[in-house]
């Protein structure tokens, strides 16, 4: 039998005295001259298939890798989010670490442990009894001169044009095609060290539009406004 099932053989008395010293006398030789040998046979090698990978599932981004193995990360944070204190914050989409961001400085600052992000801010839009601010200081811009490309939500065609400035209420740009208010749109364009942490990172943003008009400068075309509701960043396959 195989497969380290017991196998048995019949061996001379003769050998075994001869051999391995196996303690027969003569007399037992002549009466018995055979011995039935019962051992275990070495079991049958088989091949295991192991199954493929594919290459695209192995081979991980350089910097995730450097976050699971060396414990390092390069950092490439989200828009800033408001917490539930009022202060903002940022949190890395590699490692998940969240830290303070000042928009007056465009800086970021310590780290944060479980930010709790504001929900108030619908019922503030909702809300009636709540007193209007009479004057609202005007957000930091940072001024720019970058290509976009916009277009509405989930639609073909994309538009090219120009960024002017990005600041927390969100980026302004001009463009050749209008867009109704209150859309949404999605934008790729350059989003800057101060705010993403990272040098010539592409993005795509979400956001919604505030507000749009024609500008005086025919090459321009129209000026939009449109906030940043989050954006993903583009690798270059």
């Amino acid at each position: 039998m195989r497969d380290g099932v017991s196998c048995e053989t019949i061996i001379r008395n003769s050998d075994f005295t001869q051999l391995s010293g196996w303690p027969c006398n003569k007399a037992q030789v002549r009466s018995n001259p055979c011995t039935k040998v019962t051992y275990l046979s070495e079991p049958t090698r088989r091949k295991m298939k192991v199954a493929r990978v594919p290459r695209h599932l192995v081979i991980m981004p350089q910097k995730l890798m450097d976050v699971l193995m060396l414990g390092r990360c390069s950092h490439e944070f989200s828009w800033p989010r408001r917490a539930a204190n009022g202060e903002y914050y940022q949190v890395c989409l590699l490692c998940a670490a969240a830290y303070q961001y000042d928009w007056k400085t465009m800086r970021r600052g310590d780290r944060v442990e479980n930010p709790v992000p504001d929900t108030s801010a619908g019922r503030r839009r909702t809300g009636t009894t709540q007193k209007q601010q009479t004057w609202v200081p005007r957000a930091r811009r940072l001024k720019l001169d970058l290509p976009i490309r916009y277009r509405i939500k989930n639609l073909s065609n994309w538009y090219e044009g120009r960024v002017q400035n990005i600041s927390q209420s969100g980026v302004l740009f001009h463009g050749p095609q209008q867009l109704p208010t209150n859309a949404l749109v999605e934008m790729v364009f350059e989003m800057p060290e101060e705010i993403s942490g990272q040098k010539n990172s592409g993005v795509l943003c979400q956001g919604r539009l505030i507000r749009s008009k024609s500008t005086h400068d025919t090459e321009a075309g129209f000026g939009l406004a449109a906030s940043i509701l989050d954006y993903r960043f583009l690798h270059p396959e």
